[in-house]
This record gives structure tokens, sequence and C-alpha cells, in this order.
């Protein structure tokens, strides 16, 4: 018979079925060896398992010699060009760089000024939201979490695409473009009605400005009275620039490419995207830097002085203190060993912040957590692994510096990794027809059926 059930009923029967679902469920860890299974698809080496092939984007990390695998200083490669130099081009002549190197990404080669003006005209065309989305959709059903608003929106707009399950070059590329243009108005309108239904603040919705750069924009519609610095809004460019795309093999991205196998519409394979990128693993691991810097901020009394910092550090790494885990988290990368080309150049853009802002006393505690880090892990493991602070190792701080709301530092990866998504999910419907499927070794044992009046 069924009977209405208390909370406290219903708790109850949770966690009971969570204990028996966590016994039934877990399986000895040596199966993975036992069958050769590829742990997070990387080979025992480190290297990552090869699933497919791509132009667009490329990591360089090591030099392999023979079987053996040796550190290099990291490289990021977008469509053969070196981000380093699409940063420092930028930074030599003064100009936002986002939309140029989305242009590259998507199209395979630098834009000329005329073909950078045009797609700049597009991308401000494109920049606005159907009637009513805002308030029916965005303002209605405010979530805590930006990224799953922004999934949210993202599945919405299908709705509101005349041609959306076409996935021609021709219409994927229209709506790449739609996304790219529209996804920092999501973001910042998302934020907007979390603030305000959640957290009780003043909601402000400003329209974008055609005469502004991405960056800039962002920085204006999250602001409630739209002013930034030139500094502000060129370095929150070069975070945008950094971000945009980290080759296929990274989670979200090959998220992505799972998808777009299916041959699904582009507005399922970004949503599902976004829910990779949220992860605390990938995207959101900025926002476990900064709780944890402010743990170091708080502990340690001289942030200048190495011996009080290592002592933390061992404390952290031997699992008592911040959250229990062991991890520094911004130290350490699956593919960077010496270092990580977009922590290098954003480290640079952060110093000059901060000095602009008056925190270069911060900043040099992440500097010294960022060079003694790889010290006492190393002396503590009795090990001499290559270890170097990843993007998120500052990102956060920079983020914090631009007085962005903590609830967007994921959403501005996302902003930003949208255009590799786009470029990804593109690339897979040129080139492959064969749906991905990985297999899975079932290590279960067999079991006989019994009969529902048999059973115990």
């Amino acid at each position: 018979m069924i009977r209405d059930l208390t909370t406290e009923e219903l708790n109850m029967y949770y966690e009971k079925s969570a204990e028996q679902i966590n016994t039934d469920s877990y399986y000895d860890p040596e199966l993975f060896s036992k069958y050769n299974v590829k742990r997070g698809l990387r080979n025992e080496d480190g290297t990552g398992v090869v699933v497919g092939l791509t132009e667009i984007g490329d990591v360089q990390s090591y030099i392999m010699e023979g079987n053996k695998k040796i550190p290099h200083e990291g490289r990021l490669i977008y469509r053969g060009v070196d981000v380093y130099e699409l940063v420092d081009a930028c930074i030599k002549e003064d100009r936002f760089g986002f939309e140029e190197c989305a242009y590259l990404l998507l199209f395979g080669d630098l834009p000329n000024k005329e073909q950078l003006s045009e797609f700049n005209n597009v991308l401000v065309h494109n920049r606005t939201l159907p009637d009513g989305f805002v308030r029916d959709i965005i303002m209605k059903a405010s979530s805590t979490n930006i990224m799953n608003k922004l999934a949210r929106s993202i599945l919405v707009i299908y709705s509101y695409d005349p041609n959306p399950e076409d996935t021609s070059v021709k219409n994927l590329f229209r709506q790449s473009l739609e996304i790219i243009a529209r996804i920092p108005l999501l973001a910042a309108y998302g934020y907007q009605a979390k603030s305000h239904y959640h957290d009780g603040n003043s909601m402000y919705i400003h329209r974008p400005r055609a005469e502004l750069s991405t960056a800039e924009n962002i920085l204006c519609l999250s602001r409630p009275d739209c002013s930034y610095t030139h500094l502000e809004a060129t370095t929150l460019d070069t975070a945008l620039i950094l971000h945009a795309e980290h080759g296929g093999g990274n989670n979200s991205t090959f998220t992505s490419h799972v998808v777009a196998s299916t041959g699904t519409d582009i507005y399922s394979c970004i949503a599902a995207a976004l829910g990779s990128l949220k992860g605390p693993k990938h995207g959101g691991a900025n926002l476990k830097v900064m709780e944890m810097m402010d743990e170091f901020k708080h502990n340690i009394k001289n942030w200048n002085n190495d011996g009080e910092i290592s002592d933390y550090l061992v404390k952290v790494f031997n699992k008592d203190a911040y959250d229990h885990s062991g991890l520094v988290y911004g130290l350490g990368h699956a593919v960077y060993t010496l270092s990580d080309p977009r922590c290098v150049l954003l480290k640079m853009k952060a110093k000059e912040l901060a000095a602009y802002k008056g925190r270069s006393e911060e900043f040099q505690l992440y500097e010294n957590v960022e060079r003694l880090g790889p010290e006492v892990f190393n002396e503590l493991r009795k090990t001499n692994k290559p270890m170097c602070a990843n993007v998120d190792f500052y990102s956060g701080f920079v983020y914090d510096m631009l007085n962005i709301p903590m609830d967007l530092y994921t959403a501005l990866f996302a902003i930003s990794r949208a255009v590799g998504f786009c470029a990804h999910i593109i690339e897979e419907n040129v080139n492959n027809n064969r749906i991905i499927r990985p297999a899975y070794k079932n290590v279960g044992e067999r079991k006989e059926y019994t009969k529902l009046s048999e059973r115990k």
C-alpha cells in the first residue's frame, strides 16, 4: 500500500540504501592492473591514451627518448600558433586578442584586418538574446550554481533556433558564433538572478555595447556601474585567450567529442561539456585554490618566511591542514611537467595587476607557495618528480583582483572554452562518422534469478 513518507523516513531510506550501494559497488583496485585498464584514459607513464586526431590545439610538455619521458618547458599551440606569440603580440600592440583567438581556432588561420573586422561585426550582431529570454528563462528558476544555469540556458536556446538539428558545417558555424557571442550574457545575467533571488542583492541587467570587446563587455555586464580600467580589461582578455582551448584530451572537450559523435545537436554537446567543466577536478579547480590560499593567509604569519610556509605545506601534504586531502591545489598537472605556459603568462599579468591594486604582498605569497610547494613535496615523498603550477593557481587570484564574484570564476572558463568546444564539435562532425564507444570490463559475479516470492 502506498502511503506518504516523512522527511525523516526518506532520509533514513536514502542513507541505508547508500550504505548498501557503496558495499555492493566496490571492487578490488587490483583488478585495474589485472585487466590492464587505462584508468583515467592514461597510460602507466602518465601519457594520455590516444583516442583521436585533431588540428585545433596541441599541448607539448615533454620529449620522448625511446620509452623515457623527458620533462620539458610547456607549450600550448593553437592551430600551429604558439599561445606565447598570440598573447605577446596583443600586449605589445596594446589591443584585445580574444576575438582573434576565436577566429584562429574556428577557421584554422589568423585573420587579416578585414576578416577580423567582419568576424567582430558578426559577433556583435549575435550578442543578444531572444525576446523575453532574460525574463522567462533566466529570471525564473534561478540557480545557486551559474554553471548549471549556463547549461540549462544553452539547452533552452535550442527552442529558439529555427534549424537546431542541422549538423552541416554552415549551420554548425552559424550556431557556434551565436553561442560564443551569447554565453557572456547568459553567465552575467544568470549571476545577477542568483545574486538577487538567493543572496538578496540588487539586480543589474545591462545591455552589451557594440564598441566593446568580449572582455570589456564581461566587466561591464557584471558591475553595477559598468566601469573598468584598461589594465583590468586587457588582463581578463589574456585570461580568455589562455582558457580558450587545450587540445582534445581534456575532460570537457573530450566530452564534446563523445556527444557530437552521436550526431546530436550542438546545444546538447555544449551543455554536456559545461557539466564536465563544472567539476572541481576540472574547471572548478580555481575555487579550491582560492579557498586553500585563504587558509594559508590565516595560518602563516610571515608570508615571506620560507620556513613558516614550508612547515604549513608539510601539514597540507600530510593531510593535517586545509581540507585534509593531501593536495596543494594549483600545483601539478596531468600533462605539463616543467611549466604550464598559461600559468606563466597569467602570472605575468597577475603581478602587474597586483602592483596596480596594492596587493603585491599577496602576490608574493602565491609566488612563494609556487616555488616551495614542489620542493616540500619531493622531500616528503622522497622523489624528484617535476611539478609546476598550473593555470588555476593564479586565475582565481586574478579574478578576485578584478572584483569578479566567485560564482562567475568557472563561468569565465566556460565563456572562453566555448570557442574550443565549438571548434572541436565541428571537427568531429567533419572527420568522424563513428560513435565513440569505449569498453568496460565487467568484473561482477553471475547470479541466478530468484522468484520474488522466494526472496528473503
